[in-house]
């Protein structure tokens, strides 16, 4: 079985606990999406189409916390090509008790980011971060990476809109060796539910 599936039942108890991340449970796919990745030309944008599955999970019991989420899987596809130029897989994860809302998730390059963030249990835009070199909110990144291509922060919005539709918009900063400037490396798009 596909772990990406989506359950024939999801547990009515899971759902009601996945605080803002409840509507998001299902598949989502937007042709929307802007990619602003580096290049030796200097800055270039990408249009891109993207399909991301969340499942829902828990609870998952760390002593005394008790964690409700999502697993997930996302391929990112250029407009004009069939090969996806970015996947990751990870979890959302959501703490009742501490209104911590945390994307964990692991890209193919060899770079884990775990962001997190205060959010309510209705919020329908949440901020998520994290930072290279913290304990908390971390990034780890291969050697080749760490010393070519540094992850120095994540910056994370999410919107749920009025009319159902996903947003995002995401910032990459790295420091990009031989260059004095940080880069922005951004990711934006809208995706609709097509399950």
């Amino acid at each position: 079985m596909d772990v990406f599936q989506k359950p024939a039942i999801i547990d009515d108890d899971v759902l009601k606990n996945l605080g803002p991340f409840a509507s998001l449970a299902g598949t989502w796919e937007g042709d929307q999406g802007i990619d602003t990745s580096p290049s030796k030309a200097g800055p270039v944008e990408t249009p891109f189409r993207e399909r991301i599955t969340l499942v829902p999970l828990g609870p998952v019991v760390n002593g005394a916390q008790v964690l409700y989420g999502l697993k997930y899987a996302t391929t990112a596809w250029p407009l004009d090509q069939e090969k996806p130029f970015h996947e990751e897989v990870g979890y959302w994860l959501w703490d009742a008790k501490e209104q911590q809302a945390m994307r964990c998730f692991i890209v193919p390059r060899g770079v884990m980011v775990n962001a997190g963030g205060h959010a309510d249990m209705h919020s329908s835009t949440m901020t998520l971060s994290a930072e290279a070199g913290s304990e908390i909110y971390g990034i780890l990144s291969n050697p080749f990476l760490n010393d070519a291509f540094k992850t120095l922060r994540y910056d994370l919005k999410t919107t749920l809109h009025e009319d159902g539709s996903f947003g995002y918009w995401e910032d990459t900063v790295l420091k990009i060796h031989g260059q004095e400037e940080l880069f922005h490396h951004t990711d934006q798009n809208r995706l609709s539910k097509c399950d």
